[in-house]
Order: structure tokens, then sequence, then C-alpha cells
């Protein structure tokens, strides 16, 4: 009877490590995306020579969270047609896929909830299963137009998860590990900034940044939600809290994918002068830069149409990733460059 008391006391102390591991993580970033949310539609107001929120707190700091309660507490409807329990769980998938990838994100050297020697792949992992969320919720909505939005939207996330995917096996190579924080280390070099993977593999930064936009819906290939198009695409019968689950899981994918950015070609929590300490705040300063370039993407680059988005992923992203993966493949193996390539020891 002891041996089970203890057996339950250890699994209920593992439970609660990994609980306060996860709320640690999960309540600073949400606190984030409402400043982030503010940042963004200030950025976009200034390009536009506007205001932009400027009431609610000071400078309009607290727009975001006024938003928040305002759709806590707006009516919930459901189309007559719809399917009420599909309809309600598509936003709850895309919103626990977007939250749940984060466990495998390294703030700093050894702060991340689970250092998964296999973290890219569960990245990947994940990411696939989010636009189930979106699918779901266009079928479920019973609206032609929400379904439209939902195959488009779908067709879009599995395009620029092919590239992404190639690009991010040509760091793979240089590194040797599918781990997170191995990849930032295998970048900490004398060199500082110079040591980074932005630098070997320059073009993939560029090529990298614009799949991000798109997989993430994000101007100027914001087309499933495409006003003018499809009335605002496969989230036009969602309100009130269904809706407000796809904007945070939108919003926390975009940051995931600045962390993504960070972590892979700007070396993460990695300072880029050699001296001043590595830390946290070099990954939140390089994630908030990325951000911006986010933010200024969408308010200066006119929308494509989906043709030219798809002749894009397929006839151009794809031949380039794929032709860098035996790049750096060759480049790997046969050590060109004086092995800029080869990163397999820490710190090399």
């Amino acid at each position: 009877m002891e041996t089970m008391i203890d057996i339950f006391g250890l699994y209920f102390a593992t439970f609660l490590l990994i609980l306060g591991e996860s709320l640690l993580v999960i309540i600073p970033i949400f606190v984030a995306l409402a400043f982030l949310m503010y940042a963004d539609r200030k950025i976009w107001a200034a390009v536009q020579l506007r205001k932009g929120p400027n009431v609610v707190g000071v400078f309009g700091l607290l727009q975001s969270f006024a938003d928040f309660i305002k759709y806590i507490v707006k009516e919930v409807l459901v189309p007559s047609g719809a399917d009420k329990v599909l309809f309600f769980l598509a936003p709850m998938i895309t919103f626990i896929f977007a939250v749940v990838a984060w466990v495998v994100v390294p703030f700093d050297d050894g702060w991340v909830v689970s250092d998964l020697n296999v973290g890219v792949l569960y990245i990947f992992a994940i990411g696939s299963l989010e636009v189930y969320g979106v699918i779901i919720g266009g079928w479920a909505s019973n609206s032609k137009y929400a379904f439209l939005g939902a195959l488009r939207s779908a067709a879009q996330m599995i395009s620029y998860e092919v590239s992404i995917g190639f690009i991010i096996v040509g760091v793979l190579l240089s590194t040797g590990s599918l781990n997170f924080s191995d990849i930032v280390r295998a970048q900490d070099g004398s060199w500082g900034a110079l040591s980074w993977y932005w630098l070997p593999h320059l073009p993939m930064v560029a090529l990298f940044f614009i799949s991000a936009l798109a997989e993430t819906n994000r101007p100027p290939f914001d087309l499933p939600e495409a006003e003018a198009e499809l009335v605002a695409g496969y989230q036009v019968e969602y309100s009130s809290t269904p809706f407000l689950l796809y904007m945070i899981g939108e919003l926390m994918a975009v940051v995931l994918m600045t962390a993504l950015i960070t972590i892979l070609f700007f070396g993460g929590w990695l300072s880029p002068v050699s001296w001043l300490p590595d830390g946290i705040w070099w990954m939140a300063l390089k994630m908030g830069a990325w951000f911006f370039m986010f933010a200024m993407v969408k308010a200066l680059v006119p929308r494509y149409r989906y043709d030219q988005l798809m002749r894009l992923g397929w006839k151009v992203f794809l031949p380039l990733s794929l032709a860098w993966v035996v790049f750096v493949a060759a480049a790997v193996q046969f050590e060109w460059f004086g092995g800029a390539y080869v990163r397999w020891a820490t710190g090399g």
C-alpha cells in the first residue's frame, strides 16, 4: 500500500512539475500575443499615416484586452444547418495544436518544456495536424464560401509545408541533429553573429520567411480569408469565442514561425557579439524583430492571386529548396567552404 502511495505521489509531483513548466511558457506567450497584436495594428497604422489603437489604456495598450473581453461576452451564433459538434471542435483543434507546439521550443539553454531529440519532427507533426481545424471549420459551417476558403487554406498550407521542410533539412544536414537546442549550440562560434546559420544558408532565409507568410495565411498570402473574394473565408460563420480561438491560433502560429527563424538561422538565445552574455532576452529581441518584418509585409505588399501563390510554391520554392538540400549535402560530405556547412560538434 505504501508503495502505491509513493508511486501515486511521484506521478502527481511529475504532473505538477510539467503543468508548472507549461504555464510558465503559455502565460507569457498569451500576454505577449496581446501586445504583439497591438504592435501589428500600430505598425500598419503608421505606414498608412493613421494613429491606430490609442483610446483604451495609455497609448491604447489595453486595446487587445478590450477586444478579448468583447469576444468573450458576445453571443455565439451557430448556422442552422451546421454540424454543431464539428463546428465547435474545429477552432479548438486550431487553438490546441498552436499551443502544444511550443513545448519543444527552447528560449534559453535548458529553458524548454520538453527537450526532445526529435523536436523538428514534432513541430512538423503538429503543423500538419493544424490544417484539420481549418478544413473541419469550413465544412461544418454548411456554407459554400466557408468550404471554398477551407479548401484554399488546406492547399496553401500543405504546399508551403513542403518547401519549409526541405529548407529545414538543409539546416539538419549542417547540424546532424533534430534537437532545437543542438541546432542553436551548433551556431555558437567565436565569430558571434557571423557564426550563425543565416550566413551559410542565406538564400533559404528569404525562402523560409516567405513560406512562413504563406503557411500562416498572412498577407500578401491571406487568400483563404480574402474578404473581396470569399467573404472572410472559412471563418465567415464564426463569431464570439470560437472566432477568438481561430484568431489566437493563427497569431500564435505566426509567433512560432518567428521563433523557428530565430532558432534555425539566427542563433536563438546566443549573443551576436562575444563580449555580451547569452540569454532569453536575445531570443525575445530576435523574435520581435521578425514579427516587425511580418507586420511590415502586411502593410506594404499587395495581395497575390491564388494561381500566383500556388505557382510560386510548387514551381519556384520547391525546386529551389530541393536543390539547396542537394547542395548542402554535397558541401557537408566534401567539406566545401572550409567546413562552413559542417557543425557536427557543438560550437563548431
